[in-house]
């Protein structure tokens, strides 16, 4: 499945070949987020188009009007008429077409979590659709409303969110327990007649402001998480098969964003197809790391001991489906516009972009050869 791009917004041409895992890395402003909010355009216009009409945002129609709506305020300017195109499957979207025909449809293939979604939880409770301006991206406020709807309805009476066995599997309620949450729950308070989320402990209960910027930012992750973990025998959720993550590790120390690509793992397992943009190079590492074990025929065992993961069945059966999955890395170069192939993440390639890992590697890069330097000066050779 491929997506193509051509001069759409700082974008000049990106051509995408999707894996299981797919990554998306570059500078700020060089058009992951453009490419991934199209894809799901693409995938599920139907569903985005009926979203829209139904919480009363009308574009008349019009393609730049449809523009400022789904991507946000000001975002009409992405589009040349003459210029810009979209391929999806190797088939050209009528833009046009799309923003102007209404097509309805009841089903979902894809959930997107944005890289804003510390915006969904105001005063710790998840904020409806219409509570946005209308200048504010679809997909912040769809989440933000498919988190309410889910707390509200799926989640009540459900005791403490966190730890939430129905939803985790106990080797990932401990994992969180010990980088996330110590020993803090996450449950729902009501102040008066309001409902919020707070963490408790034996000191009481903490509101959403005074949580630290890891657990606001990871919250509304998790609660994400849950929603594409369904606690039923089918593993995945509804119609659902594509699965974008925005950074997903915003606001974390490492060893927690450890155990968040460990659940990204269990997605995998579930059927999901996921994909992932960041600026970690914690997370690239990871699929390296993986690249080079599944090129190794490693064992389960030995890519759980790289997550610092217990070494359980059903752990093992996680990450012996990720070890038979298709990776595939996409660097978005700021200054050509052009995306590229990094899949081999090769450290020796030639290409800047290959060898720093679309330059999440540089700086450690540098740094190393400084080193490498100054040693090599305070140690010169005696003279004859």
């Amino acid at each position: 499945m491929q997506l193509r791009l051509q001069h759409v917004g700082p974008i000049s041409e990106a051509e995408l070949a999707f894996g299981d895992l797919t990554v998306l890395v570059g500078p700020q402003a060089s058009g992951k987020s453009i490419a991934l909010q199209i894809l799901k355009l693409v995938v599920d216009k139907g569903r985005v188009q009926d979203e829209m009409a139904r919480h009363g945002l009308d574009w008349a129609r019009k393609l730049p009007d449809f523009l400022d709506a789904y991507l946000g305020e000001g975002m009409r300017g992405i589009w040349s008429s003459a210029k810009s195109e979209v391929w999806w499957r190797d088939q050209r979207v009528d833009m046009s077409k799309l923003a102007g025909q209404l097509k309805k449809t009841k089903h979902e293939t894809m959930f997107f979590i944005p890289a804003q979604r510390v915006l969904a939880l105001r005063n710790g409770w998840p904020r409806p659709f219409s509570d946005y301006s209308p200048g504010d991206p679809f997909a912040v406020r769809q989440y933000s409303e498919q988190l309410r709807l889910f707390v509200e309805k799926e989640l009540s009476g459900a005791g403490d969110l966190f730890p939430q066995p129905r939803r985790l599997k106990r080797e990932f309620r401990d994992l969180l327990t010990s980088q996330v949450f110590g020993d803090f729950h996450l449950r729902v308070d009501k102040l008066g007649p309001q409902k919020r989320l707070v963490l408790g402990g034996d000191g009481g209960a903490l509101p959403y402001m005074v949580w630290s910027a890891g657990q606001r930012e990871f919250v509304p992750l998790l609660l994400g998480m849950y929603w594409l973990m369904v606690a039923t025998k089918t593993p995945r959720r509804n119609d659902i098969e594509w699965v974008v993550i925005e950074e997903p590790e915003m606001g974390l120390h490492p060893r927690a964003i450890t155990v968040v690509l460990l659940m990204v793992l269990e997605l995998l397992w579930r059927g999901y197809r996921v994909c992932l943009s960041t600026h970690s190079p914690q997370v690239l590492e990871a699929v390296w790391t993986l690249r080079y074990l599944q090129d190794c025929k490693a064992s389960a065992s030995d890519l759980l001991s790289v997550f610092l993961a217990p070494n359980t069945s059903p752990m093992q059966k996680v990450a012996s489906a990720a070890l038979g999955k298709t990776l595939k890395v996409f660097y978005f170069d700021r200054t050509s516009g052009k995306s590229r192939d990094i899949s081999e993440l090769d450290p020796d390639d030639e290409e800047a972009g290959n060898a720093g890992w679309g330059g999440l590697m540089e700086f450690s890069g540098r740094a190393n050869a400084a080193v490498a330097q100054a040693v090599a000066n305070s140690n010169p050779e005696d003279e004859p």
